[in-house]
């Protein structure tokens, strides 16, 4: 039989943790009938889908298999006959039939499941700078994605015959079609894009959704000089009603209320994603007090609070950086244009454990609200820590594997109550 190859994933231990890696492995396949198939995740960047192989039946197929004394053959045209009777056999030779993995029906359902989620054509961007020396765009510079229907397909069948859950996903890029028009902006090293943060904020309020809007805005156009530090909270500014924002929840200690600028961790959370994922230094950078569903998979969010908690890193590439922002539907992005360098980066994760269920309902009586009044203050959500491993690998066959934990607070349902709680009624007797 043929032989397959899988990028299939090691382990080795960092720190007492389990590191998981990829090699490319090379065996036989062998297909069993009838089984029971673990869910499968599928991988790219910080994007995880998964697919359960049970719920596709189809998947599954039967061929023809021919022996002649023993050894599997091609049979002759002759032998393969249409009807309701099979003709004899010459001696030596058997026909069975025999279950197999269906790999154009496994490659239709990627197709639909995960391609949907990643692919994506490459934009056309010019970038030049206005009368007032600003930097406009004419376009936004996606780079295209492409998932690899067929390579895929094949590590599918590979993994499920070899009880590997995890696949990293084939993915072709292409960089979008830029057009630098300014010489500054030439001479400063922005050529092309070398990394996207993106984030998806669906099911947000109006308020969330134009408070996001309102903070992308503000990084839009921004620069980060070559071997400067990049504070988002110096860029971002005052967060208040006067600069445009409105009230949303945020946490605020052991509650979450409204205040100007909630939501506004989505942006964070999506610039901290593009630089994390290409491999720059990340100088400083908080996961939230509890897991947040926005910010999905937990360990990849990045809170802000100005001007105490705050997201920065490194431009160590070989020039300076422009920014991109750009809102569309539900998702947020924050493009890097600059000049790639040789480093290579893998972001490897979750890794999830302590996992605690929420506590017992919280009530606090407060002189806050009106007598009787209730307001909820808090709702209730699991705890649990999760690591992330960043693999540096730069061109010198160097490498370099970073951790990047988050520990999140198990929290309860909060509800105030307006005024002070009733007596017993045995403490009248």
């Amino acid at each position: 039989m043929k032989d397959r190859n899988l990028g299939i994933r090691i382990v080795r231990r960092v720190r007492g943790v389990l590191v998981v890696l990829v090699v490319l492995v090379v065996f036989p396949v062998k297909i069993s009938a009838a089984s029971y198939y673990p869910e499968l995740l599928y991988r790219y960047d910080h994007h995880l889908m998964t697919l359960n192989p049970n719920e596709f039946p189809f998947w599954r197929k039967t061929e023809e298999v021919w022996h002649y004394n023993g050894v599997e053959i091609r049979p002759d045209a002759s032998l393969r006959t249409d009807g309701d009777s099979t003709p004899p056999l010459p001696e030596g030779v058997t026909r069975t039939l025999r279950s197999v993995w269906n790999t154009d029906a496994i490659a239709a359902t990627i197709a639909l499941r995960v391609a949907t989620v990643i692919d994506r054509p490459r934009g056309t961007v010019s970038i030049d700078k206005n009368d007032e020396g600003n930097i406009v765009f004419d376009g936004v510079g996606f780079r295209g994605r492409t998932v690899e229907i067929v390579k895929a397909a094949t590590l599918t069948i590979a993994a499920l015959e070899h009880s590997v859950t995890d696949i990293h996903l084939p993915v072709r890029e292409e960089q979008p079609v830029i057009h630098v028009l300014h010489p500054d902006l030439q001479d400063r090293g922005i050529a092309e894009v070398i990394a996207i943060g993106e984030s998806n904020f669906a099911h947000s309020a109006t308020s969330r959704r134009h408070n996001i809007a309102t903070g992308v805005h503000k990084f839009n156009g921004h620069t980060v000089p070559q071997g400067s530090v990049f504070s988002f909270n110096e860029v971002l500014g005052p967060v208040t009603g006067e600069t445009g924002y409105l009230k949303e929840l945020v946490i605020l200690g052991d509650k979450t209320l409204p205040d100007y600028g909630g939501g506004l961790c989505q942006v964070s959370t999506t610039a901290y994603r593009g630089v994390w994922e290409y491999g720059f230094p990340i100088v400083q950078r908080r996961n939230h007090s509890f897991a947040v569903s926005y910010y999905a998979p937990q360990g990849t969010d990045a809170t802000i609070y100005p001007p105490y908690t705050d997201i920065k890193f490194l431009n160590d590439s070989p020039g300076d950086l422009l920014i991109q922002t750009h809102v569309s539907g539900d998702k947020a992005y924050f493009i890097y244009y600059g000049t790639k360098d040789k480093r290579d980066a893998e972001v490897v994760g979750p890794f999830v454990w302590d996992k605690r269920p929420p506590p017992a309902d919280r009530v606090e009586y407060t002189s806050d609200l009106s007598p009787g009044e209730r307001k909820q203050v808090g709702k209730a959500v699991s705890g649990m820590q999760a690591a992330w491993f960043r693999i540096v690998r730069n061109g010198d066959d160097q490498e370099v594997i970073e951790p990047f934990y988050s520990y999140y607070e198990a929290r309860p349902n909060y509800t105030q109550i307006g005024g002070a709680p009733e007596a017993p009624s045995w403490l009248g007797q």
